[in-house]
């Protein structure tokens, strides 16, 4: 598989440790933070799922048949990896009350454990979430101390906010198929393709303007013509919209140019009149830890939601290519 952000820069520089991750499905470990508290009444019940080599889609479709309601009646608040182990809510509108035996449910579909259930007034959304857990297992480690060092270097300065590989499809193809929509003027009704499509758009573009910071050495200070987010003051970079940038000079140069040199994309992103937006152009893992033995580091954070796990390991290790066992 092709790795389709080599071309975006380093913060730490290009790692010189290999490792594999992912190996297993446990090295991959995702528990999701709410943060809100549920109340336990409401005409949605609400059930806390861990999944082993599930995505989120398929785990929602089954509980729909399952429960007896359409498709759309299940929800989330946040889209969990397939290669993974991974905890998260979803959320299955009975307003009736309707007792049923989840322990069915799991003996039909041994991947997936119903860890909890309750109710709450109001149906899961997407972004509906805090952030999640990991604990990432680093296998056959070619370089435990230099795994450790980046870590340390991590925990202190952080890593670019670049959004992951798995937001552009199975070897871009989500990137591809965006530029195509953007060139062709393709139209459609289908919400979840275009929702795709205009993100993997934005994404693109956001990462190319923080690498392009990186490449300039105006990653970890201010330059002429910021925006920085608000109350936290950090430096920010576009989500394109189709209205203007509003950076300024020097801040200003390097989005414009970034945004002009994918024309396909942003014709997509205005001919569907998306507005402008802002993220945070560095991203510092919360409560970061480590534990190496022999040739395995397990590796521990907090990540907002929006973030990706995977954006922090690439600054860690340059993966092994391997054939995973648990597809």
């Amino acid at each position: 598989m092709s790795d389709i952000l080599s071309n975006l820069a380093y913060q730490h520089g290009k790692p010189t440790a290999k490792a594999k991750l992912k190996a297993k499905a446990e090295h991959f470990v995702v528990k999701e933070d709410l943060g809100f508290e549920l109340l336990g009444a409401g005409e949605h019940l609400m059930l806390r799922v861990r999944k082993i080599g599930e995505n989120t889609s398929f785990v929602a479709n089954e509980l729909a048949k399952f429960c007896g309601v359409k498709s759309k009646d299940v929800s989330w608040a946040g889209l969990k990896d397939r290669h993974a182990v991974t905890e998260q809510w979803l959320s299955v509108h009975l307003p009736k009350g309707d007792d049923l035996d989840f322990a069915l449910f799991t003996k039909m579909h041994p991947s997936i454990e119903i860890l909890e259930v309750t109710r709450h007034n109001k149906k899961l959304r997407p972004g509906d979430l805090k952030g999640n857990f990991f604990e990432l297992t680093l296998s056959e480690v070619t370089d435990i101390t230099e795994v450790e060092a980046r870590l340390q270097a991590i925990s202190e300065a952080g890593v670019p906010n670049y959004f992951g590989a798995q937001r552009f499809g199975n070897n871009g193809n989500n990137l591809d198929e965006a530029r195509r929509w953007g060139r062709e003027n393709v139209r459609t009704r289908n919400q979840n393709k275009r929702s795709l499509y205009l993100s993997t758009a934005r994404s693109w573009i956001f990462n190319q303007i923080v690498s392009e910071r990186l490449n300039k050495e105006c990653f970890d200070s201010t330059i002429a013509g910021d925006v920085l987010s608000e109350p936290s003051g950090e430096i920010t970079a576009a989500l394109a919209g189709d209205n203007a940038l509003p950076t300024s000079g020097i801040a200003l140069e390097i989005e414009q140019a970034t945004v002009d040199a994918e024309p396909d994309l942003m014709a997509l992103i205005r001919g569907n009149r998306m507005r402008h937006d802002r993220r945070t152009i560095k991203l510092l893992p919360e409560q970061l830890s480590w534990e190496s033995s022999d040739d395995q580091v397990v590796v521990k954070f907090w990540l907002d939601s929006g973030c990706f796990a995977t954006s922090i390991m690439r600054e860690v290790i340059e993966e092994i290519p391997f054939e995973r066992s648990f597809d």
